[in-house]
């Protein structure tokens, strides 16, 4: 509602079980550059990995699933690439961008997020964030030093202490979550949960669980109504059934059809 350019990027691949979303910032126009550059990188480097790579193999030198270390390469190749682009360009100096993507394959969520850029997920009556914001304000509130309800006014809401591209090296937080159907994922960026309080967000899922579409509608027209200072993007996911990948011999077969 006040803002004259969108600083947002969103991305999703159904057939991938990719979603990204990034919320950019910096001076005119950069933030936007930020953010682009972030959901780009993610999108389309995970895409093509993902044609020779399963996300459930475990990676040969962590142990990690495939997925996980995707997600954390990428959002650190995104990292460097924002980095040198704001170094080369003075118009770019400063510039960077939260991100939270998520992977999902064999019936679990591979989350990576940077910044305070938000998962949410609603499970049966339960709303609740799966990530944790990398904010000053989330500092305090951990530390003792402010409530929740008085961080709901503070004047530090959009200070992050991790952000993408504006140092030369980032570590993303990544955490796999085990999804069940019915689970509604919901990726935001701060232009909503500043406008609009969580419980607000889980009501209006809860009543508009069956008409997803609708449903990211009207939580953009909540933050607008409450004032829109931010852009607002929303990205919702629910799970219709289950999506559990091949074992034992079948998965052998299809590795073989696969190389």
């Amino acid at each position: 509602m006040i803002r004259s350019h969108n600083e947002d990027s969103v991305a999703f691949d159904a057939p991938s079980g990719l979603v990204v979303l990034a919320d950019g910032m910096g001076g005119y126009n950069a933030g936007e550059v930020a953010s682009g550059i972030a959901v780009s990188v993610l999108s389309t480097e995970i895409r093509h990995h993902l044609q020779s790579v399963l996300p459930e193999e475990k990676d040969a030198f962590s142990g990690e699933d495939a997925g996980v270390v995707l997600l954390r390469d990428n959002v650190q190749k995104a990292n460097s690439s924002i980095f040198h682009a704001a170094k080369s360009q003075p118009q770019y100096s400063g510039m960077g961008t939260t991100i939270v993507a998520g992977l999902f394959y064999d019936n679990r969520v591979a989350v990576a997020h940077v910044g305070d850029s938000r998962m949410y997920r609603l499970r049966g009556e339960t709303f609740e964030t799966i990530t944790r914001d990398h904010s000053l304000l989330q500092e305090q509130i951990d530390g003792g030093i402010i409530s929740k309800e008085d961080a709901r006014t503070s004047k530090n809401k959009n200070l992050v202490t991790r952000a993408v591209g504006i140092d030369a090296e980032v570590e993303p937080e990544v955490h796999v979550h085990e999804v069940q159907v019915g689970d509604i994922y919901l990726l935001c960026s701060d232009g909503l949960n500043d406008m609009v309080v969580d419980e607000e967000i889980g009501a209006t899922l809860q009543m508009l669980r069956a008409n997803l579409p609708l449903a990211a509608t009207e939580l953009i027209q909540l933050a607008n109504d409450n004032g829109g200072r931010d852009n607002v993007s929303v990205i919702l996911v629910k799970v219709n059934g289950s999506f559990s990948a091949p074992h034992g011999w079948m998965a052998q077969l299809l590795n073989w059809f696969k190389n």
